[in-house]
């Protein structure tokens, strides 16, 4: 009977013992679960992950029309790809090359592969030159010379513009799902016109086929000469949007969010030749739109 007693005892000690031992061990853990509250301050914190967009690539290549090639910026009819908004090097236009790599960087990282005359369907075939480069950043500018054909029935439709954009940028993807790609915005044609037209020499070399469809019968205002340049206009919005809408499906598309278009160009950002394409402080003025862009915090 005592020997039995005594069992029961050591066996009531031991379920104290084992109780005694979860509640300590209870009271030992934070609300976290289960470790003291110095092991929580002491781990390691993950990573912090990778952003879709850097600020600064380490390599440009360019894309589109003549604007990029610096067109009617340094001499009449003729192409000046130093001054070039993107990619040139000159110490007047501080392009977005030169801002992002330094010059001596965009000396050797930045390529132009843009074309006087090209429309968005010769934009595939440019930025399959340009991957060959394995660039980190393509900038982006056409739809111009969409716009400006030699009639309004002669402009691009927009679903084909829209065809042509998207074949580009699946070029680009193909080969570099990672780079970056800025897309400026097609400028307002009508206000270049409205600029232009006060000057009589560049009105006699707009005669010369420069965007007949906007400048063609530059003083005329009857009504067919009205709604000409508005459905031109029309059709430059148009072109906005689907860039904005095709880059919004790509993560690692930027748009300037219309800022070419909204851009009051002057008679001093116009070249003194044709007062039409941007002069070498109209591409100035380019390169800091597409710097401001780039370079903007973002996700």
């Amino acid at each position: 009977m005592a020997q039995a007693t005594r069992r029961r005892g050591r066996r009531a000690r031991a379920v104290l013992a084992v109780v005694a031992a979860v509640a300590f061990g209870v009271a030992g853990c934070d609300a976290g679960g289960g470790q003291e509250p110095g092991a929580a301050a002491s781990r390691t914190p993950p990573p912090r992950p990778t952003p879709l967009w850097d600020t600064r690539p380490g390599s440009v290549a360019a894309v589109g029309d003549s604007i990029t090639r610096g067109f009617d910026a340094c001499a009449v009819l003729t192409d000046c790809p130093e001054v070039s908004w993107a990619t040139g090097d000159s110490e007047e236009v501080d392009s977005l090359a030169v801002r992002l790599l330094g010059r001596a960087g965009a000396a050797g990282r930045s390529w132009n592969y843009a074309e006087t005359g090209a429309r968005m369907e010769d934009l595939p075939e440019q930025m399959a030159r340009a991957v060959r480069r394995r660039p980190e950043l393509v900038a982006v500018m056409a739809g111009a010379n969409d716009a400006c054909r030699e009639s309004v029935s002669a402009m691009t439709p927009v679903a084909e513009f829209r065809a042509d954009f998207e074949a580009a940028l699946r070029t680009l993807r193909e080969a570099l799902p990672k780079a970056q790609v800025y897309v400026a915005s097609v400028p307002d044609l009508k206000r270049l016109w409205s600029q232009g037209r006060t000057n009589a020499l560049g009105k006699q070399i707009w005669k010369l086929g420069i965007c007949p469809s906007m400048l063609g019968d530059a003083d005329a205002m009857d009504t067919a000469a009205v709604e000409r340049r508005a459905a031109v206009q029309q059709r430059v919005e148009d072109y906005n949007e689907v860039l904005r809408e095709v880059c919004a499906e790509d993560r690692r598309c930027r748009t300037d969010d219309g800022a070419v278009y909204a851009y009051r160009f002057g008679t001093a950002q116009l070249s003194r030749w044709d007062w039409f394409h941007p002069s070498v402080e109209g591409q100035a003025e380019l390169a800091e739109i597409a710097y401001r862009t780039v370079t903007a915090p973002g996700p």
